[in-house]
């Protein structure tokens, strides 16, 4: 066994348990912390398959952005998770349908290279020695891939908008402001002029 081979079973048999912890671990803390590690040795697998560009980003804006902000998060909003599962039963159906397309697009994936094993590389773009690895990316993504990244970029802003929906909680004894009342407001309304005699105070 060659010594990339050896990394590659070790980033993947890491990956796949800590993928797994996410998902199974009753304190949401410890999922964050699990989801960290898997990122960290997803990175390690694209170092390995020569996209360095792809591994620094997942460590730097994954791990050191968005999976410290999840923990943040859940930390200080203290979610009731109990009452969030609470409600799980009634979409068990259609989550299990849900993994089961996942899980059987998988497996169309995985064996595409034994029903056909030049399905790879018909699929590949030519890639030019004279240009790193970073230039060719962004080549692929704003050209060829273009409509695609906005789309998801789209998706990703609704996702954000429907978690802060999600979480945003209203408190009745909290005072808020009207910005509408507040612009239309009269001077007559906020102001009292009042005559004071000297020597008299208010």
């Amino acid at each position: 066994m060659t010594l990339p081979l050896f990394f590659f079973y070790l980033f993947s048999i890491v990956a796949v348990a800590s993928a797994f912890m996410v998902i199974s671990s009753r304190n949401p803390v410890h999922a964050v912390l699990f989801l960290i590690l898997t990122f960290v040795n997803a990175a390690g697998l694209f170092m390995l398959a020569g996209a360095e560009f792809l591994a620094l980003i997942l460590i730097v804006v994954y791990v050191g952005a968005v999976a410290v902000l999840f923990l943040f998060v859940v930390m200080m909003l203290d979610v009731d998770f109990a009452e969030l599962k609470s409600g799980m039963l009634q979409y068990a159906p259609i989550g299990i349908l849900v993994g089961v397309v996942l899980l059987l697009e998988l497996l169309l994936v995985a064996g595409s290279f034994v029903i056909s094993p030049d399905v790879s590389g018909s699929t590949g773009l030519p890639i030019s020695i004279d240009m790193d690895n970073t230039r060719q990316l962004g080549l692929v993504l704003y050209t060829r891939y273009v409509f695609l990244f906005q789309g998801a970029g789209a998706v990703l802003l609704v996702a954000m908008i429907g978690a802060i929906v999600l979480t945003l909680r209203h408190r009745s004894t909290a005072k808020r402001q009207n910005p509408v009342d507040q612009v239309a407001r009269k001077a007559s309304e906020t102001l009292k002029v009042v005559k004071v005699k000297s020597g008299q105070g208010l």
